[in-house]
């Protein structure tokens, strides 16, 4: 999210066009998705070691770039107001999540995708090769990904700053728990933590019966909501069977 928030930006400050820019941030972040992918699958990584490492290094990486290119390590140069995104990113992925669930269910991509992660051995044994669609996985879902910092940087604002998807991308992994792991249940999930967001947005500085409260408490609200839904709501929710498990082809 953060390599496709800054890349987005910056293409677009240079281009002129943020279309131009959604595409350059959605390259990097299937770049940056692949750093994970070989990590994890060429060279067997922990992903939750190699994942915790890129994510150090994007917190850092971004600033060092648009300190080099635009002599500013906080942000980017603002973005003029007509070449910003329009909301189109948003019924997209409207529309990407019926794409999923199709793509997942009715399709033999999807099946063989949904193998890898069940029963790699079984996969394997019919012929589908493990690694090449797990690389393909990550790749798409870097992509996706970087749309939605994209669309932070230069549709919600107006230009990049230091870490400024704040943790989104761990309430968005809630969000996949929260559902169940599956695609139209996970998007409930995220409207629920979107507006959880928004209602944070819209309580700042507002009385509440005639005491303010600190505006870091009501900012709070999402993640205490990710905090209390994955404690005590979500029930049973079972990940793919070989989630996180790298594959060691039989010889």
């Amino acid at each position: 999210m953060l390599a496709g928030a800054f890349t987005a930006a910056a293409i677009t400050h240079a281009a002129g066009n943020p279309w131009i820019g959604l595409v350059a941030g959605i390259v990097a972040g299937v770049m940056v998705a692949l750093i994970h992918a070989v990590a994890c699958i060429r060279f067997k990584a922990d992903q939750v070691v190699s994942g915790t490492a890129i994510n150090i290094l994007m917190t850092g990486v971004p600033a060092m770039l648009s300190g080099a290119f635009f002599l500013s390590s906080g942000a980017t140069p603002q973005i003029p107001k007509g070449q910003l995104i329009p909301r189109a990113p948003i019924f997209l992925a409207l529309l990407l999540v019926a794409a999923t669930a199709y793509v997942l269910y009715r399709t033999p991509f999807g099946l063989r995708l949904r193998a890898v992660g069940e029963n790699p051995e079984a996969a394997d044994a019919a012929g589908v090769s493990v690694p090449r669609m797990r690389y393909i996985a990550v790749a798409i879902s870097g992509g996706l990904a970087a749309i939605g910092g994209a669309y932070i940087s230069i549709g919600q604002s107006s230009l990049f700053t230091r870490n400024m998807t704040s943790g989104r991308g761990f309430i968005a992994l809630a969000a996949l728990i929260f559902g169940k792991w599956r695609p139209v249940p996970t998007m409930l999930a995220c409207l629920l933590f979107g507006f959880a967001d928004a209602l944070q947005i819209q309580l700042q500085g507002v009385p509440i019966r005639g005491y303010e409260v600190p505006n870091q408490f009501i900012q709070m609200i999402p993640y205490v909501l990710t905090i209390v839904v994955l404690t005590g709501f979500i029930g049973q929710s079972r990940a793919p069977r070989a989630l996180g498990i790298p594959y060691q082809k039989e010889r």
